[in-house]
């Protein structure tokens, strides 16, 4: 398996001087799987990914929102193959009560917002909305086994793992951590080869000594909390995901080398990384 790093920031895009070396992009991760072409989140990075896979079209490619915030849903009404025929594109999602994956995009590019309607799109898109716990096997050889658990963030969020060949790849953002691991999640990641999890911010700006006033109850996590989560679920490799806006590079690597000191194989996640498992 090969996963790359096209989106690692939160909340909002963040180009700048300031976060250069690390990126500016909303989440999305490319994930392939033998002959499977996954994608994770579609936030501002995905505009990215989709120019790198213009050289591949046509191509078939399964794609996985964690939820529907906008950072992580903003990039689709510029992901370039989504407007070429002869693309194949399967989109999933946790089952929401208000509004289906596929109503919450058109959403977003419904007049005024955008000019270009879902529907005026040209690629063969089908929609799937998730139940808890529930796993799909995907891919054009039924070989990719994808399973979701819930998160804890404002709204809903699932997670998800994904399976091949005995490796494993565990997406957990936008989830909040409690007094204990979440167990859930901990049997979600369990075994995890990379563990990618939201590290949105450091101790002391979650509980508000630095940065604001605390951030209980918004739904993102600590670099703490992932290297609890990684040690419990056995990880091999954990990445911290979802920076923080007001991070800079500094702070970031700053971040990275604090959650060293807790579980050694420990990175932070940078536009363009590449890992191979």
């Amino acid at each position: 398996m090969r996963i790359k790093m096209w989106g690692v920031r939160g909340s909002i895009p963040t180009p700048g001087a300031s976060t250069v070396e690390v990126g500016g992009n909303t989440s999305c991760y490319e994930i392939r799987a033998g002959e499977t072409l996954i994608i994770l989140d579609g936030g501002t990075g995905l505009r990215l990914l989709g120019q790198d896979l213009v050289k591949e079209m046509p191509f078939e490619a399964w794609m996985f929102f964690s939820h529907v915030h906008w950072d992580h849903i903003q990039g689709f009404p510029f992901f370039t193959p989504a407007f070429v025929r002869g693309n194949k594109i399967h989109l999933y999602g946790g089952l929401n009560v208000s509004r289906t994956l596929e109503e919450t995009l058109a959403g977003q590019m419904d007049y005024p917002s955008f000019p270009v309607h879902l529907t005026e799109m040209g690629a063969a898109m089908t929609f799937r909305d998730l139940y808890e716990g529930e796993v799909v096997t995907i891919g054009p050889n039924d070989d990719v086994r994808v399973t979701n658990a819930r998160g804890n963030h404002p709204n809903g969020v699932y997670a998800y793992r994904v399976e091949h060949e005995g490796k494993v790849v565990v997406y957990i953002t936008d989830s909040e951590h409690y007094a204990i691991v979440d167990p859930k999640l901990k049997k979600l990641a369990m075994g995890a080869d990379v563990l990618i999890f939201d590290a949105m911010y450091t101790p002391e700006e979650y509980a508000g000594e630095v940065g604001g006033g605390p951030k209980t109850g918004w739904g993102h996590a600590t670099f703490v909390a992932g290297c609890e989560l990684a040690k419990a679920a056995g990880a091999k490799q954990l990445v911290l995901h979802h920076h923080d806006p007001n991070q800079t590079d500094a702070m970031v690597r700053e971040k990275e080398m604090r959650a060293r000191e807790l579980f050694p194989n420990t990175i932070a996640a940078r536009e363009g990384t590449v890992i191979e498992i």
